[in-house]
């Protein structure tokens, strides 16, 4: 298998190399040459799988078509090693969870539980992988890597508990400086080990994502200290998160006849374009509803066909703080796919349309209406009075609690439910990741691991630095030379 950028780079590359490089050398984006395609016969085959052999052993089955330069045996090793329920807490891994009344005939709709890894978030479905990914092809290589990273929230703790004490491996993850909630500052900023730097930067997730792609674009720079990225910007965390959609359908069906829909709280699109990969692989996936909060340009697009970033200043900061997002960079994924594959537009779009103009507009286009026809693809917007409702009322109905990512998630499913296709709402946290809106909501405490009993007070190693990429890029080099 070979990957191209979205943008139009001549160059085709294997997976390990672009499993170590993150951002293609023209700022584009990663994505295989071509999707394999999974007919009726290979779908039930890895039903099978699923039946006999569990997430590691479909793991293993949908990343053996995109990765052949890592020995089969060894990458059945890293699946296998990644997916136990010593980890995730469940023999299943993502067991699903139906919202279902006492008394009624079938689920209103069901939570696949993404969240039981050791960060308590979604993120770890594909961290826990790529950390092992790294480790395994950096000794291969006998070479060292430097991860920098952006997080909203969730990717910089699940990367953070992914690579610390891994052999040859740095991580400088940025983050919004006093937009995430205390649980997940301290679940970062508390982690002491050597290979750990926290930098907190004054400003949005925006900003830290500038700098992350910045740096990834002065090739120089990144040749040097050996940048790698773990955003979801690199293919293989992508490609990791693939996997629970097929994982998600076998639980949800029992034939490979009947259809299902997903509902995923997105920001930076990562987690909905992998639903995107796996309906383009040939998963039975009829809707893909894409859930945002305030900061809903995702929503404006889906609606409109117009694709307008926001500023700082205009980036709300929520209740649903992981997807406090203005610039979705895996939006960049899907659209080279919208537009036919279109490498040069793409590049004019994302690269010339946005600088000068901060926006562009495909909704005379006549692929934008593929969007929804072909690519099965809806949307829609939850506010804070939204999840707070939300949560009350599936506490109410349910018993469950469910955090304020995944109840804009639930709101906004329920706007686009078809009747005798099941729905699917990716659980994005564990409640107690933002504790706050949930006592606002409930009146009361949501579940704590005690594993996590007064993280908040433990002492904190963190690094305050103005929105500057010259400064970061000091900053890494003073901690490698």
């Amino acid at each position: 298998m070979l990957y191209l950028s979205t943008r139009g780079h001549t160059d085709r590359k294997r997976f390990c190399e672009i499993l170590l490089e993150g951002l293609a050398p023209d700022g584009g984006l990663y994505l295989p040459a071509h999707y394999p395609q999974i007919d009726a016969q290979k779908l039930a085959q890895w039903r099978g799988i699923w039946d006999t052999q569990g997430y590691a052993g479909l793991a293993f089955a949908v990343l053996s078509l995109y990765i052949d330069d890592i020995p089969a045996a060894d990458l059945k090793a890293l699946c296998d090693k990644t997916y136990t329920e010593q980890v995730f807490g469940s023999p299943q891994i993502v067991p699903l969870k139906p919202l279902q009344a006492p008394g009624a005939p079938t689920p209103e709709l069901y939570l696949e539980a993404l969240s039981n890894g050791p960060t308590l978030a979604f993120k770890d479905m594909a961290m826990q992988l790529l950390g092992n990914l790294f480790e395994y092809e950096l000794s291969r290589r006998d070479e060292e890597l430097n991860i920098l990273g952006a997080t909203s929230g969730d990717t910089g703790s699940a990367a953070e508990y992914a690579m610390r004490g891994k052999k040859g491996v740095r991580v400088f993850m940025t983050s919004p400086n006093g937009r995430m909630s205390p649980f997940q500052q301290a679940q970062m900023f508390s982690l002491l080990d050597e290979n750990i730097h926290n930098i907190a930067i004054d400003g949005v997730f925006d900003d830290c994502q500038d700098i992350v792609k910045a740096v990834s674009n002065d090739l120089t720079f990144k040749r040097k200290y050996k940048i790698g990225t773990v955003n979801s910007i690199n293919w293989a965390r992508l490609l990791a998160q693939v996997v629970y959609y097929f994982a998600g359908y076998f639980q949800a069906t029992k034939t490979n006849a009947e259809e299902v829909n997903f509902s995923v709280p997105s920001g930076n699109f990562g987690n909905v374009c992998a639903g995107h990969v796996a309906r383009m692989m040939g998963l039975p996936i009829a809707k893909l509803v894409v859930a945002t909060n305030e900061n809903d340009v995702l929503d404006e697009f889906f609606r409109t066909g117009v694709y307008r970033v926001r500023g700082s200043a205009d980036t709300h900061e929520t209740s649903s703080p992981s997807m406090d997002i203005s610039k979705a960079s895996n939006f960049e994924r899907f659209v080279f796919d919208l537009l036919g594959r279109d490498g040069s537009r793409v590049a004019h779009l994302f690269g010339a349309a946005i600088h000068e103009q901060g926006r562009f507009d495909l909704s005379s286009d006549p692929l934008f209406v593929q969007a929804a026809q072909r690519y099965g693809f809806v949307s829609g917007k939850s506010t804070h009075a939204d999840r707070l409702a939300t949560i009350r009322d599936v506490f109410a109905r349910y018993g469950i609690m469910v955090d304020t990512h995944t109840a804009d998630g639930v709101k906004v499913a329920r706007e686009h439910q078809q009747t005798g296709v099941p729905m699917l709402v990716l659980e994005t946290a564990l409640p107690i990741k933002f504790a706050s809106t949930l006592v606002e909501a409930l009146g009361r405490e949501p579940y704590r691991p005690a594993q996590f009993n007064g993280i908040e007070a433990l002492p904190k190693r963190v690094q305050i630095m103005p929105a500057d990429t010259a400064l970061i890029k000091q900053y890494i080099a003073a901690h490698c030379d």
